[in-house]
């Protein structure tokens, strides 16, 4: 049965879902970025949940969402989050019902209309490479998170293709440390099975979104790792 869907989805997929996908990409980013200059970040925020949406619901992608009673809408949050396809964008972007910026590697600012845009919007830019330079745009970007507004990381730093964790980079939650924000650690589950490992390996299907109760991060203050350990324990326990 799986491989009829599959052979099935094809056609769908480069003649429909792509064109499709491409050009709401290009209305949602120029949007994005004029909403942002002409009256605030937070409104052209609204385009990337737009399009986060819509991305979803021509795969498409059903996204079911647990524990949105543990968000208080007023309180900002590093939100931190496994990582095991770029379908994780949509599935927060779309379903995690609070504004936010991303934590991105700066290299993404060149891409052409989603860099532009999200340099509008107020995403952050790091450099990987260098632990200075990353927290000066943390730094840079405080004024930005506060009153409700949160950001997101993903702390296995790379793509898991699983429902497995990868063990969370040291030193990926210093940024709740700097920012003074409680943890708010949400799971993603299946969105692999979605959009898999190889060439645009893109199939319909279900996914869901655990949004756990925050963590304080002043119970951790000299014991990162423990915290680490804490946060990680946590996500993976919805993925099991």
């Amino acid at each position: 049965m799986k491989r009829i869907i599959f052979w099935l989805y094809q056609p769908y997929k480069y003649l429909i879902f792509f064109p499709l996908f491409v050009a709401e990409t290009i209305f949602c980013s120029l949007n994005a970025a004029l909403f942002s200059m002409l009256f605030a970040p937070r409104i052209g925020s609204y385009f990337g949940v737009l399009w986060a949406k819509i991305s979803s619901w021509i795969t498409p992608m059903l996204v079911t969402v647990k524990g949105r009673e543990n968000i208080d809408p007023k309180q900002s949050y590093v939100v931190v989050s496994n990582h095991q396809s770029a379908y994780d964008i949509f599935v927060l972007y779309g379903y995690l019902g609070i504004d936010f910026k991303w934590v991105m590697k700066k290299e993404l600012r060149n891409a052409p209309g989603i860099g532009w845009a999200s340099e509008k919007v107020g995403h952050i830019f790091i450099d990987r490479t260098s632990a200075r330079s990353a927290i000066h745009s943390i730094e840079a970007a405080k004024k930005n998170i506060c009153n409700g507004t949160s950001v997101v990381i993903f702390p296995e730093g790379t793509r898991s293709g699983s429902n497995q964790m990868t063990r969370f980079q040291k030193g990926a939650l210093q940024i709740a440390s700097e920012l003074d924000l409680p943890i708010l650690p949400v799971s993603i589950k299946d969105s692999h099975k979605v959009l898999g490992k190889g060439f645009f390996n893109l199939m319909p299907g279900r996914t869901q979104l655990i949004i756990h109760q925050p963590i304080n991060i002043k119970e951790y203050t000299e014991n990162h790792d423990e915290l680490m350990q804490k946060t990680q324990t946590v996500i993976a326990s919805a993925l099991q």
